[in-house]
């Protein structure tokens, strides 16, 4: 089904930046949405446009799609002309490579993600079906008439992407490991539910940071400095010099989050005589929590473990958060008490043989993940072999 945009009185703008939309009508759109959350909002997505986090310099230009009905947003979705392949979680760099071989040009690509944060949540933000298809019509028509190579759409839920497979695109699957509170009055509740061996570890590893002499602070809100988050960008810079890697967020970006979105905020902090060592960047609301960013500047045992998961757990449980999402892979999250959650991503390409080149690959791929689910899923931590 294609839309009748004509029909319908709709607007399409390409917006370079969001403050074209703007915050009451951006935000307005995205509470209309089942599957937001805080790195959907105004406040996230313009602070790392304006840091320069993500911006035309950095290879992220913005080209946000949006449907107007009048003087009404009624479609919307986040979109980025992208001049490389960092950042996104889901790895393209060989598809990108056959193209270059083929003397074929892959960048420009346009892509519609959260710029650096692997969370699931909506893409093709709309009021109704009708919106929401039109929105995807729209997409394909940039794509078309820039001469584009691909269109990328990555960390939909579900019904997006099937919505989207429908409309032609290659589907891609992943895994993640999310952890869900079953109404736990207290961590040892939670522990009390694992296999004994998974209680006593988490236990030992709790107790190594302990005898370090090592305590935390949960800061929220207005709670969080300046001078808070200066030591936490150290952090953050001393994690990715450890992987020889360049940091893609600055100061500005968590110095504006901080001021513009404190309610969705958790810092945690480490502490030992007295002198910040570690710290964790969360960001939250009322039913997830979503682990973002660590970093030490001192080594110790199971530091990383109880700063980016344990912590974070009992602030879980405090509050009667539902879920948390550790980030981007790592098998072990099983070990304490994460379950494998399927992904998805939505490839369109334009160049027909390679279309089937991929089509076959992800098949071949999507079989192996499924397979790789249920082995994971048969190494369930829980005592009796799911969560209760």
């Amino acid at each position: 089904m294609r839309p009748n945009l004509q029909n319908q009185n709709y607007r399409t703008r390409i917006a370079t930046s969001l403050s074209e939309v703007g915050q009451t009508a951006w935000d307005g759109l995205l509470r209309q949405q089942e599957e937001a959350n805080p790195f959907l909002s105004f406040s996230f997505l313009h602070s790392l446009h304006e840091s320069g986090s993500a911006s035309a310099d950095t290879g992220w230009q913005p080209q946000f799609l949006t449907i107007w009905q009048d003087d009404q947003l009624v479609a919307a979705l986040p979109l980025y002309a992208k001049f490389h392949s960092y950042g996104e979680y889901v790895f393209d760099w060989a598809w990108a490579d056959a193209y270059q071989r083929n003397g074929l040009e892959y960048y420009p690509k346009l892509l519609s993600a959260i710029p650096f944060t692997p969370v699931t949540g909506g893409r093709l933000l709309a009021i109704d079906v009708p919106a929401r298809l039109a929105l995807i019509a729209a997409l394909k028509t940039l794509q078309q008439t820039n001469n584009l190579s691909s269109t990328h759409i990555l960390y939909p839920p579900e019904d997006e992407a099937k919505l989207l497979a429908q409309s032609g695109f290659l589907l891609r699957s992943g895994v993640q490991f999310h952890w869900e509170n079953a109404g736990y009055e207290n961590f040892e509740q939670f522990l009390s539910t694992l296999e004994q061996k998974k209680r006593k570890n988490i236990r030992a590893e709790r107790r190594k940071v302990m005898d370090a002499g090592i305590r935390f602070r949960q800061l929220r809100s207005t709670e969080i400095t300046e001078e808070d988050w200066i030591f936490f960008k150290r952090c953050y810079d001393h994690t990715y010099r450890d992987h020889r890697s360049t940091p893609y967020l600055n100061l500005d970006f968590f110095l504006r989050i901080g001021a513009t979105m404190p309610e969705n905020i958790l810092l945690v902090i480490a502490e030992r005589d007295g002198k910040t060592i570690a710290s964790s960047l969360l960001i939250h609301d009322a039913q997830s929590l979503y682990g973002r960013y660590w970093g030490a500047i001192e080594h110790h045992p199971c530091l990383h473990f109880e700063t980016a998961y344990y912590q974070p757990l009992e602030f879980c449980i405090a509050n009667g958060i539902r879920y948390f999402e550790g980030g981007a892979q790592g098998e072990h999250k099983m070990a304490r008490g994460f379950l494998p959650q399927q992904t998805w991503s939505a490839h369109w390409l334009a160049h027909p043989g390679f279309a089937d080149a991929i089509e076959r690959f992800l098949e071949k791929e999507g079989s192996g993940i499924s397979s790789y689910i249920d082995e994971l899923n048969e190494r369930n931590p829980f005592r009796t072999g799911k969560q209760s």
